[in-house]
């Protein structure tokens, strides 16, 4: 029988499917697990104070900061050398992101207009899941170009990003300059030692924790830091150099993110009651409606609408091997809000309306999935006989 080795695993991991497979698994768990007798023992874990931070707090703000790390490496070698190095190829997806972000909280809002509680919640439709979505991308279109990834990605980091600077202005109790400034300082200091070319981890390591601690503690999300260090990762790779630090540590650290860091966060963050009652208490919260509507059509039509316009105007290129009917199966994808939809759900609204809106999340994002998984199918079909 053959042996097989941690590197095996490692590389078993680097595969988008299997990641999508333990995220969907992970997020299946966390379902049974709040809705079974265990869900006491679950939430004491969940709950469960670690110095500051409870567990559910390190998998959000901690280990995620991993998996956005490794996203803005990616992002950042697709922007300098990739499929968005030209400028009307990168514009596409930001533009994609920001209608979005806008359409989706204008039919949140336009739905639960004079609801209690919308006037806090009318971000939680503003984001998509960079994870979810990618793995669900992952499963069901194998068949479709390396493109539709590609500005899914990119989609959803900027579409995240603007969810998390929302969550900065609105959100925030209180915000610390002075830390703030401090992650400043230090990522100027990563960028320096990028381009110094110096490569010793025990610079950066601590560089890294540093930022990560210091972003915290400005009171802005934490795994703002992670996008902001992969980004600052040098992706050109000099004569001498067999690979580029961000190819080097994208490779290093997508396993750990695939099969760790973001499994773990779902397995903490899915964890809602959708028993009978709770659904039916969701269905007569006209703010979870708002935040189904928000998703499921605000998302398709924000972010297909304004590709489709950025194109017509020639303010944006679309890729030469999509089509169109396969930007509207990633723009429904776009609808899998969950990660920081459920974060913002948490710091907007009190703990019993925060339960219904985060189950409205999940059955807008279970929804958003399967009809985009429908899509994506025939997509790949159609691609793979032409």
């Amino acid at each position: 029988m053959r042996r097989v080795h941690v590197s095996d695993f490692a590389r078993y991991l680097r595969t988008e499917t299997v990641g999508g497979i333990i995220l969907l698994c992970a997020t299946a768990v966390a379902l049974l697990l709040a809705n079974s007798p265990a869900r006491g023992v679950y939430q004491a874990v969940r709950d469960f104070h670690i110095w500051e931070l409870s567990v559910g707090d390190w998998a959000k703000d901690g280990l995620l900061a991993v998996f956005f790390f490794v996203a803005g490496l990616e992002l950042k070698r697709e922007l300098v050398v990739g499929e968005l190095s030209k400028f009307k190829a990168a514009i596409l997806p930001v533009i994609g992101a920001i209608g979005g972000m806008v359409v989706p909280i204008g039919i949140a809002l336009a739905v639960g207009w004079g609801a209690p509680g919308i006037e806090q919640a009318w971000a939680i439709p503003a984001a998509t899941d960079i994870a979810f979505a990618l793995g669900v991308l992952s499963i069901t279109a194998s068949g479709l170009p390396s493109s539709a990834r590609v500005f899914l990605l990119s989609l959803a980091v900027v579409d995240d990003l603007g969810a998390i600077l929302i969550i900065a202005v609105l959100f925030t109790a209180k915000f610390n300059l002075l830390a703030a400034a401090a992650a400043i300082v230090l990522c100027a200091l990563y960028a320096y030692l990028q381009h110094r070319r110096i490569r010793s981890p025990w610079l950066y390591v601590p560089i890294a924790l540093g930022t990560w601690f210091a972003v915290h503690e400005s009171g802005v999300h934490a795994t703002v830091a992670g996008v902001a260090l992969g980004l600052l990762t040098r992706v050109r790779r000099d004569p001498y150099e067999r690979k580029s630090p961000a190819v080097r540590l994208e490779h290093r650290l997508q396993p750990w993110s695939a099969g760790l860091a973001v499994p773990v966060f779902a397995l903490f963050a899915a964890g809602v009651p959708v028993s009978p009652s709770a659904l039916g208490q969701m269905a007569d919260d006209r703010v979870a409606v708002a935040v189904i509507a928000g998703l499921l059509i605000g998302k398709l039509l924000g972010i297909f609408g304004a590709a489709f316009a950025a194109v017509r105007f020639k303010v944006a290129v679309l890729p030469n091997d999509l089509g169109w009917r396969d930007m509207a199966a990633v723009s429904m994808l776009g609808g899998v809000g969950f990660t920081v939809s459920l974060l913002i759900a948490d710091l907007a609204l009190d703990a019993d309306a925060a339960q219904r809106v985060k189950a409205a999340v999940l059955i807008a994002s279970a929804a958003a999935s399967l009809l985009a998984a429908a899509m994506l199918v025939r997509r790949s079909r159609a691609h793979r006989a032409s």
